[in-house]
C-alpha cells in the first residue's frame, strides 16, 4: 500500500496536514473516486481489509461503498499526520426512520482542537469537512451542518427548502473497520439494504453530480436535472467514459 499511488489516484499531491488541505483531500476524492455497488450485486465479497479495499480502488481504478471508501481514506489521512478515527453512524432512510444502527462509517478529524466530520463515502453529501459546532456549510451539492444532540451524539443535517433534514446521526466513539463486520455483510445480503436491489454509482463532479442507477442516468448540473435511459451498450460506455469503470 503505497500513500504516493493513493494521493495520485484522487488527483492530489502530498503536503503537511492542515484544514485547508483536508478540504483539498475529501472534494477531490469525491470528484475522481466514485461511490457504487457494482460487486454487491454482481455477489463479489466484500472484505474489511484495507489491502483489498487499496487494490480494488488504487491498483483497479474502482469505487466502493462506505467501508471501503472511508475505510482507506482515513488509512491515508492517519498516513499523512491527521489525527483521524473512524466512527460509527446511522443513516435516516427517506421514510423518515434510521436504517440498521451503526452501519454507516464515518471519519471525525481533529485539527486544532476542532473535530471536523469527514466523509467521502456517503455518495450525495458535502464536499468540505464539518465543524461539530452547528455552522454551516454550503456548496455545491446543497446547505449542511452537524448538531449535537445528546452525550457523545451528533447528527449530519442538510437543508431543503426551509427546513433541514437528517442524513445520519453518529457518535464520537471510536470504531475499527472490524467493529463494522456486522454492517458490512448485512449491507452486502439483506433485501433490507439499499445496496442489494439496483446497480449504483454516483460521483460529485464541480457543477453538481451524476448518478446512474440500472439503466437511468441522472445529472445534476448547477441546479438542473437531467435524466436519460440507458441501452446496455451505452451503460457499459457510460460506465467506462463517465466513471472511469471496467468490471472485467
Amino acid at each position: 500500500m503505497d500513500l504516493q499511488r493513493y494521493v495520485n489516484r484522487i488527483g492530489c499531491q502530498v503536503h503537511e496536514p492542515s484544514l485547508d488541505y483536508l478540504e483539498v483531500l475529501q472534494r477531490t476524492h469525491l470528484q475522481t473516486v466514485p461511490f457504487e455497488n457494482l460487486d454487491v450485486i454482481r455477489n463479489i465479497p466484500i472484505y474489511l481489509r484495507l489491502s483489498s479495499m487499496y487494490e480494488k480502488i488504487v491498483s483497479r481504478n474502482r469505487g466502493g461503498y462506505c467501508y471501503e471508501l472511508n475505510g482507506l481514506f482515513h488509512w491515508a489521512l492517519q498516513e499523512l499526520g491527521y489525527d483521524a478515527r473512524i466512527v460509527p453512524a446511522s443513516v435516516m432512510r427517506p421514510s423518515g426512520e434510521f436504517a440498521k444502527k451503526h452501519t454507516h462509517v464515518a471519519i471525525l478529524v481533529l485539527i486544532d482542537e476542532t473535530r471536523y466530520l469527514v466523509d467521502v463515502g456517503f455518495g450525495n453529501s458535502q464536499y468540505a469537512p464539518l465543524p461539530l459546532d452547528g455552522s454551516e456549510h454550503t456548496d455545491v451539492s446543497g446547505t449542511y451542518c452537524v448538531n449535537h444532540q445528546h452525550d457523545n451524539v451528533y447528527r449530519l443535517y442538510r437543508k431543503d427548502t426551509n427546513s433541514w433534514k437528517t442524513m445520519y446521526e453518529f457518535t464520537t466513539n471510536e470504531w475499527t473497520l472490524t467493529d463494522f463486520h456486522e454492517g458490512c455483510v448485512f449491507n452486502q445480503v439483506s433485501p433490507e439494504s439499499p445496496f442489494t436491489h439496483s446497480d449504483l454509482v454516483t460521483i460529485a463532479t464541480a457543477e453538481g453530480r451524476i448518478t446512474l442507477k440500472n439503466d437511468e442516468l441522472t445529472t445534476i448540473r448547477n441546479g438542473i436535472k437531467t435524466v436519460d435511459t440507458l441501452t446496455e451498450t451505452e451503460k457499459t460506455d457510460v460506465l467506462l467514459h463517465t466513471f472511469k469503470l471496467k468490471l472485467s
